[in-house]
């Protein structure tokens, strides 16, 4: 299938803004040019924050059920526009196109999602004494900044709108280098319903230049961030040299714990799944798996007969897998895969044979196990990020928390076990965001807070808590 070949400009104030310069925007399938991109800089930045700035003064004033309305009809609009989306999602990211209608879909439940609930978040009242009227109120920050990574462009920056909109904030979004597309549509979208000039705005360019801008930028009130560790801490460092709170979602290692009671066939489709989506670049991924040693060997048998049935290719055809975000990132998973010491690879390991012509550029890899792995590691430590599982066995429960702790990620796990007392004893002593039982992922999960502990980053977007993180408490006393 033939890729859009599209100019990316930077949108601001309601209307594209191309840049001097640009830089070209590759697919990951094949490696041909998709089109360029605007190299939007200090500049474009400093345009996007002060129109952000001029949009709250009368956005902070509207009314819940205002917002409620126009939060809701973006929604709807994302939808009518479901299919362009999607392919604009697929083409960028490599990734099948059933997986990029999911994200389409998960983005505009976070619009409705917000629109609905925002008009039941309210403050407090504080009983106090006769004469004195104590009350709280959720006000915004102003102007929010948004730095998100490429593996989930329309979720990550869709649950960062939907949630600072809602709650008075305008907005400006820096995508990641390699998937811009989608996000400045989805401004164009959000411009369409009738928010104010400015409300939402998109700076497209290099993380080093755009993102570095606006993370330093002193009209920035709140920073979220989606990405690496080590850019996670250099987010947080410019944060705090100018006192402005922050959300970190960063990386993950994150465990599927199988007990020797595990229903095995019913776990091995959603194992396998836990890694293959988006090519396991997921911050969630399933990317360590630690199994019952009586059961092991059955675990591993299955989980590479289902693996080796995995299908490969472009995102428009709708395999199950698709390419790598780049080469760059393809030669960092095989250099992770020629560093393994005395484990074993299962299956996989190594490039598809046998793709059609044009694909044969793509940044693929088949999805691996790698078996009888040592926990202190590399590739048990550190992310992969690619199709690639990493094995190892536990003998008794204290072991199997011991392992799927000894990481210095904390974003997800998830527990097999028909043993409900075992999985509430194990989920409490398991250090992760969120705790799966006998399943892993809930889909978009909007309603469920999302946040890691540890290097995993820290505060919570999705579900109502998110509310909380893009707005500051402000009590008033009133002498009666």
């Amino acid at each position: 299938m033939n890729a859009q070949i599209t100019q990316t400009t930077s949108f601001i104030g309601g209307r594209h803004v191309p840049s001097l310069t640009t830089y070209a925007n590759v697919d990951p399938a094949t490696g041909e040019h998709l089109g360029d991109v605007s190299r939007g800089g200090a500049d474009e930045v400093d345009r996007a924050v002060k129109a952000a700035a001029r949009a709250q003064q009368e956005w902070k004033r509207s009314s819940t059920e205002q917002r409620s309305k126009l939060l809701v009809a973006t929604a709807e609009v994302i939808r009518a526009n479901r299919d362009e989306m999607a392919s604009l999602e697929s083409e960028d990211t490599g990734k099948p196109l059933t997986q990029a209608y999911a994200d389409v879909d998960v983005c505009a439940r976070y619009f409705e999602f917000y629109g609905h609930t925002i008009e039941s978040y309210y403050g407090h009242s504080i009983p106090m004494s006769e004469d004195m009227h104590v009350y709280t109120r959720r006000e915004p920050y102003g102007v929010t900044g948004h730095i998100v990574a490429w593996n989930y462009p329309l979720q990550l920056i869709g649950r960062a709108a939907a949630t600072s909109l809602a709650t008075g904030n305008c907005a400006v979004a820096k995508p990641a280098d390699e998937t811009p597309r989608s996000t400045v549509r989805l401004a164009e979208l959000i411009h369409s319903v009738g928010f104010p000039a400015g409300a939402f705005n998109v700076v497209t360019g290099l993380g080093a230049e755009a993102g570095a801008a606006l993370a330093a930028h002193p009209g920035i009130a709140h920073l979220g961030f989606v990405g690496s560790t080590q850019t996670g801490s250099q987010i947080a460092h410019a944060a705090a040299d100018r006192v402005i709170p922050t959300v970190l979602e960063l990386g993950g290692k994150s465990a599927n714990i199988v007990f020797s009671d595990a229903d095995v066939d019913a776990a091995i489709p959603s194992l396998v799944r836990s890694i293959i989506q988006n090519a396991g670049q997921t911050c969630s991924a399933g990317s360590r798996l630690i199994v019952a040693q009586d059961i092991h060997a059955e675990v591993i048998e299955k989980m590479a007969a289902a693996m080796e049935k995995v299908t490969i290719g472009y995102g428009s055809d709708d395999p199950m897998l698709g390419p790598l975000i780049s080469t760059k990132q393809q030669a960092r998973v095989e250099g992770f895969l020629s560093d393994i010491g005395s484990a074993q690879i299962v299956t996989g390991g190594t490039r598809p044979e046998g793709l059609a012509a044009d694909l044969a550029g793509g940044a693929f890899i088949r999805p691996t196990i790698v078996d009888n792995v040592s926990p202190g590691s590399k590739i048990a430590q550190e992310e992969v990020f690619g199709p690639v599982v990493v094995a190892m066995t536990f003998g008794d429960e204290a072991e199997a928390i011991s392992l799927a702790n000894g990481t210095d990620y904390g974003l997800v796990s998830a527990l097999w076990t028909q043993n409900i007392s075992r999985a509430h004893r194990v989920a409490a002593e398991v250090e992760a965001g969120q705790i799966f039982v006998n399943t892993y992922g809930a889909g978009g999960g909007v309603e469920l807070p999302f946040g890691g502990f540890k290097k995993s980053g820290y505060g919570r977007e999705k579900s109502i808590e998110a509310f909380d993180e893009y707005t500051q408490t402000k009590t008033v006393v009133v002498k009666l």
